[in-house]
């Protein structure tokens, strides 16, 4: 049997003629850059992630960038964020002009643990970059206090948590709703993805939405004036079209992952080598990745392979020892939870699609490798 990581095919089959659709009404209209789709879809992502202003842009590494540089940083400013994490979050930060200041995660749930995020601010410190890593959000409910109590921004790399849910303060609030501002990736992987790459930054800060909008177009809000040197960001109209077809569907392929994922949960506590997922109470968890933490991981993917199971490790370096941040300084040992992760952590199967008979074939599977 064959189960892939991802089956985007199984997706298409679903939904192939809303997408087509969407599509022949770009087509005809012979309108590719922004346009009418672009800025129905900001509309639709703001009010889902409960804030004013939706912009799209080009990647989700851009959504990072953009308001990054909104907060015009200088050498020497620093922003903190997690170690453990894919590379666009700190890159972002070091291509914004500033240094990257890593703090260590929660053992559970990977996010920025957010004692180690209070013990890394300094009277440099700019902004806090959480990433609400896998599907659920980090902390909110003490970071966004931290941020605002310190004079500094808050910006949520919420890439892989597109309609993620938190309980903060009694009440429900979801991933871009209470940062400065959010980035969300439409990465063909992610669960709200395009065919191709994709991004949005969503805000209620005013100065900030007008800001991203006018970064993302070479720094002008009128064709052929420019108030100051951006970046060309923009969402075209042919991937917002994609993702206004497949947007009516998140919410029910967020639910199937969950289901997936507690069952997953279910077969695999009995195998005392795995630990499965572990989602915190405040969460409602949207399961961009199902992560294990198993022994003999690297083995245990090799065995997967061979089966026809495909797998991922997200991350196996983590980032304060990539060779390009070498130059911040740190050693390893710095960072020990984000590290031991990195040796632990696996990806397995979780998109909607998956069968009962593939997931049974699955965690056959990984009981075998530890019988």
């Amino acid at each position: 049997m064959n189960v892939p990581l991802l089956d985007l095919k199984a997706q298409h089959v679903q939904i192939r003629d809303a997408v087509l659709q969407k599509l022949q009404q770009v087509v005809e209209e012979q309108a590719f850059i922004l346009g009418q789709p672009v800025q129905d879809l900001e509309v639709r992502i703001a009010a889902l992630s409960h804030a004013k202003h939706g912009i799209g842009v080009a990647s989700g590494t851009d959504g990072l960038l953009l308001p990054l540089k909104a907060l015009d940083l200088k050498p020497g400013d620093e922003v903190i964020t997690s170690p453990f994490t894919f590379f666009a979050t700190a890159g972002a930060i070091h291509n914004a002009g500033a240094r990257p200041v890593f703090a260590d995660i929660d053992p559970h749930t990977y996010n920025l643990e957010p004692a180690a995020v209070e013990a890394a601010i300094t009277p440099r410190t700019r902004a806090i970059l959480p990433v609400h890593l896998y599907g659920q959000m980090a902390a909110l409910e003490r970071l966004v206090p931290l941020a605002r109590n310190r004079g500094v921004a808050l910006i949520e790399d919420a890439c892989q948590a597109i309609g993620a849910r938190r309980k903060v303060d009694g009440e429900w609030r979801t991933a871009g709703e209470l940062g400065t501002a959010t980035s969300f990736s439409f990465f063909p992987s992610k669960n709200l993805g395009g065919w191709g790459d994709g991004g949005m930054v969503v805000t209620s800060d005013d100065r900030m939405g007008e800001r991203v909008r006018r970064l993302r177009t070479h720094g002008g809000a009128k064709l052929y004036h420019h108030d100051e040197v951006g970046v060309n960001s923009r969402l075209d109209a042919l991937q917002a079209a994609v993702l206004l077809a497949k947007l009516p569907y998140l919410q029910s392929w967020s639910e199937a992952r969950r289901a997936n994922a507690a069952w997953f949960c279910e077969a695999l506590k009995s195998v005392a080598a795995v630990r499965t997922p572990v989602t915190d109470p405040l969460n409602e968890h949207i399961f961009h990745q199902y992560v294990i933490e198993a022994e003999r991981r690297d083995a245990l993917q090799a065995h997967l392979k061979a089966k026809g199971i495909g797998t991922a490790i997200y991350y196996p370096v983590p980032l304060h020892l990539q060779p390009c941040f070498a130059y911040l300084g740190y050693a390893a040992g710095q960072f020990p939870v984000a590290e031991a992760a990195s040796h632990r952590v696996l990806a397995l199967p979780v998109y909607p699609e998956l069968t009962e008979a593939q997931q049974a074939y699955v965690a056959g599977a990984i009981r075998e490798f530890y019988a």
